[in-house]
């Protein structure tokens, strides 16, 4: 074939091969097309429009444009002052959104825009561009929905939902944040999340942060925050990362439980279980006051009966002493353990509330005819922990043991270092009847006994569970039936060294 070389040549060949060029076009365009002229009469239309019009080319060419759309578009786009004005401007009209409802089909929505039309330098008419994007739009208002969903219910939340930057620069901090802390979105946003809690805890919060940002698995933390009245909050925190497209960290996701209500709770129950332990010893406390206060009372009758006998006066005076100091350290172990939980942390001795312990219970074991035994490490770690709230665990650890050896027995108590670990163990092991293994999986569940009714509501394991939990410790069981059970309590030692400034109260 032989190209022409002529400009004009080359139309004439294009307009020889393909006549209908122009409607070919239009018809091909996935958009609607009409050509207005100067009297704004529609002049050619495109099969697109007429289609999602419902118009039939007879009704529509020739027709000006208040023929051809409803008044009440025109009114809101006005559509033919747009285009009057592109036609004596020759300026294009960038766009604007039409809403459109053809008679019988549902509404559409297209965005359209208006370009001169020029020939020889002179505007003959106006180009009329309809994209229909009503797809587009019911996309946009579904992800609009689904925002404010979303954001209704992260502001809806009773618990702390907190977004940050992956370095834990906090981005968004809910309506639940707001009231918890007394810290107002505006005032936190920037900050890093670790810096909000309790200054002991600042480093641990931005080592969890780390981990989370490196995408390891992580369980539930507890931390204090900070609050404007200056007092700090318990929090569970369970902390996430979230991914881009490309698997990269973009942003940390936390979600924090306020514990207060929860901790009060526990308050309260745990002091209802040192009542119904004190009730269980009562007989045991009567008995160890009643052998020193009785060697008292028998020196001062001796006193009385011969006041003149000098070496005398002295052996019942050091009895006396002697007799009130040891029922003074029964009563002051006694009301330590029943004066309800500080909640504060200090570094302490487990050997020393071991011994306080026993010392408390060991009466209460002869009745139950066992033979306790301690082996305590002297070399043991101290550990970081609430004293009173860790005699009371040891104390149910301990009722626990008598309560399986109903014919007796012997309990040992054994405090270890864990070799190239953090932790110090208490071992309590019992010679009674052991847990079948159908039950073990229950036993630290509230309410849960094995006991006739009225002899026990199976609370001082879950007690003892609970306590060592917000300890950051644990519990491990080991049993044969018929041979006995070995209760490991592992605690953390006190190594970071925050917490081992604070020794006020130390045991």
């Amino acid at each position: 074939m032989i190209q022409p070389t002529n400009p004009d040549s080359a139309i004439e060949v294009g307009q020889s091969q393909y006549p209908n060029l122009l409607t070919v076009l239009l018809d091909s365009i996935p958009s609607s097309v009409l050509i207005l002229d100067r009297s704004l009469r529609v002049t050619l239309v495109s099969r697109n429009f007429l289609e999602k019009g419902r118009r039939m080319a007879e009704n529509t060419l020739g027709r000006r444009l208040e023929e051809v759309f409803p008044p009440a578009i025109l009114n809101y786009t006005q559509l033919d002052q747009r285009a009057r004005s592109v036609m004596l401007s020759g300026r294009p009209y960038d766009g604007g959104k039409m809403t459109y409802r053809a008679p019988g089909v549902p509404q559409r929505v297209y965005y359209y825009n208006l370009t001169p039309l020029r020939e020889d330098n002179q505007i003959t008419g106006v180009l009329l561009l309809m994209h229909d994007i009503t797809e587009q739009e019911r996309l946009t208002e579904d992800m609009r929905r689904a925002e404010r969903h979303l954001a209704s219910v992260v502001e809806s939340a009773n618990d702390l939902m907190v977004s940050m930057e992956p370095n834990g620069r906090i981005l968004t901090w809910n309506q639940a944040a707001e009231r918890i802390t007394g810290f107002r979105a505006a005032e936190v946003i920037g900050h890093n999340l670790a810096d909000l809690c309790a200054a002991e805890q600042v480093e641990e919060m931005s080592d969890l942060l780390a981990a989370v940002r490196q995408s390891e698995p992580i369980k539930v933390h507890e931390f204090d925050l900070q609050t404007r009245p200056g007092k700090a909050v318990p929090v569970a925190w369970a902390c996430s990362p979230m991914w881009d497209d490309h698997g990269q960290v973009v942003a940390l996701v936390a979600v924090g439980r306020d514990l207060t209500e929860r901790r009060h709770l526990e308050a309260q129950l745990f002091q209802s279980a040192k009542m119904a332990s004190l009730g269980v010893m009562a007989g045991g406390i009567a008995h160890q006051l009643r052998n020193p206060l009785g060697a008292a009372s028998a020196a001062a009758q001796l006193l009385l009966r011969e006041p003149e006998n000098r070496e005398l006066g002295r052996e019942c005076a050091q009895k006396i002493y002697e007799g009130i100091k040891r029922a003074s350290a029964i009563i002051e172990s006694l009301l330590r353990f029943a004066r309800p939980d500080s909640g504060r942390f200090y570094t302490v001795s487990v050997n020393l509330v071991i011994g306080d312990t026993v010392a408390m219970m060991r009466h209460q074991a002869n009745l139950n005819q066992v033979v306790v035994e301690t082996e305590l490490n002297l070399d043991l770690p101290l550990v970081y922990a609430d004293p009173s709230a860790l005699q009371q665990a040891f104390t149910n650890l301990f009722l626990n043991a008598c309560q399986a050896m109903p014919t007796g027995g012997r309990l040992l108590i054994r405090t270890r270092p864990l070799t190239g670990e953090p932790f110090v163990a208490v071992d309590f092991i019992d010679t009674g009847c052991g847990i079948p293994p159908e039950n073990m999986a229950k036993i630290f569940d509230p309410f849960y006994t094995t006991r006739p009714v009225g002899q026990g509501v199976g609370l001082g394991l879950a007690i003892a569970y609970s306590i060592l939990q917000q300890h950051d410790g644990s519990i491990q069981v080991h049993s044969t039936v018929g041979a006995g059970s070995t209760f490991t309590v592992l605690l953390h030692t006190a190594l970071p060294a925050a917490r081992t400034t604070d020794t006020e109260g130390s045991l």
